[in-house]
């Protein structure tokens, strides 16, 4: 199935294959129609499922069938997440699939001045991505009118419980239009979910995906505890091995890719940066130069990286971990496509560490510590399992395909 076959528009399907999206995941060939139907949905769906897509391409759909003429736009669409960070790539999502549209987004998140925030307000938009404290805050201020809100989507439904949202998202319902349509998309359905759900929506329609651990149980991973200052020289040392005939290389910042170019340049490694800075042409060339192997390397940051889908790459390197979990098993879900073989690597320095918990956590697995390697972290605590993962590795289970020598 491709996207063609979802009835969407063509504006919306030219930014898709710009992003390098051809063939919709199980959730998004599932709830698009459900969606652009005009009814209200009731998805069970982690984030590695590729559920922004599935709310934010019909939704879009939607909105631009039905564009308002005023002067002043006004928030037709209203989507609460429960933290900045799913927040604004939910914003960036929105962005890249709406960019054809001509409708307008904003993000708003608490921890910030809210000044950017309410100037991109008081200039209207079509569509708003909000964390549930600082929308309430600016309704309470009168920066935020929600009464002509038709499509409301509640992402992350079950971290808002754990997070103690649910009086706000309460609070939120009551000032909601009653006439709308809604979308709920939790990982898990506990009861008090289900009864969350049903204040919500009018005669669901019900969607359920693969759990996201089933996507990285065939990928190798490894996790190299590391000073933030060694990681170059951690990454230049690994890509010494030539069975690494190609990577993938995330970091979190645009900056922070072009300083990992730069220097694997100086080191004769072929290397191109992928983000947002970056011209749609100059993106396309620097992936078709790494699908090719005329490029060894390709550094990308998140956003940049979605939609890519390169046969036969077998290592993705986490040089920065992931804040938000899910977006680990985006990353590595680029490698060990259909039954290929694929090996994830991840430099975590000390500060990465409460990232790493977050992502077990969500994986529901260990990551195996590669403890031998030649630029250890310093005073680094070893997790209850280091030993354990040592003895194994000893024994050649979980040690990686790529070898570190030591000189």
């Amino acid at each position: 199935m491709l996207f063609q076959s979802l009835n969407i528009i063509e504006p919306i399907l030219q930014a898709l294959a710009e992003e390098g999206y051809t063939t919709p995941t199980p959730i998004q060939s599932q709830a698009i129609p459900i969606v652009l139907q005009g009814t209200d949905l009731l998805a069970c769906a982690q984030t590695g499922t590729g559920k922004t897509a599935a709310f934010a391409v019909p939704v879009l759909q939607l909105l631009s069938k039905d564009k308002t003429n005023n002067q002043k736009r006004k928030i037709r669409s209203l989507i609460v997440t429960p933290t900045r960070e799913l927040a604004i790539q939910i914003e960036e999502s929105f962005k890249a699939y709406g960019r054809y549209t001509g409708l307008t987004t904003a993000v708003i998140f608490g921890g910030v001045n809210q000044n950017s925030q309410t100037q991109a307000l008081r200039n209207g938009v079509d569509i708003l991505v909000a964390t549930p404290g600082r929308l309430l805050d600016l309704l309470n201020q009168g920066y935020i009118t929600l009464r002509d809100v038709a499509y409301f989507i509640l992402d992350e439904a079950d971290r808002m419980l754990d997070m103690g949202f649910i009086h706000d998202i309460k609070k939120l319902l009551a000032v909601l239009p009653h006439k709308r349509q809604s979308l709920f998309f939790s990982a898990t359905m506990p009861p008090e979910i289900i009864k969350l759900a049903g204040n919500i929506l009018h005669n669901p329609a019900k969607v359920a995906v693969t759990p996201v651990s089933s996507t990285v149980d065939i990928i190798k991973q490894h996790i190299y505890f590391v000073d933030s200052e060694n990681k170059n020289a951690l990454l230049l040392e690994i890509l010494k091995d030539k069975k690494v005939k190609t990577a993938l290389v995330f970091t979190r910042t645009k900056h922070g890719a072009d300083k990992v170019v730069k220097i694997l340049l100086r080191h004769q490694i072929t290397a191109e940066a992928i983000h947002g800075n970056k011209a749609q042409n100059a993106r396309q060339r620097a992936l078709s130069n790494f699908k090719t192997q005329t490029t060894r390397v390709l550094v990308a940051t998140d956003i940049a990286a979605r939609g890519i889908d390169v046969d036969e790459l077998e290592y993705v390197v986490n040089f920065d971990m992931p804040n938000v979990a899910e977006t680990y098993v985006h990353r590595i879900g680029r490698t060990g496509r259909a039954g290929a073989k694929g090996t994830a690597i991840s430099f975590c320095n000390a500060e990465e560490k409460a990232y790493l918990r977050e992502i077990e956590k969500l994986i529901a697995q260990k990551i195996p510590i590669v403890a031998n390697h030649l630029f250890p972290l310093k005073n680094h605590e070893p997790a209850k399992d280091t030993n354990q993962e040592q003895k194994r590795g000893n024994q050649g289970h979980s040690r990686p395909r790529v070898s570190v020598r030591k000189h």
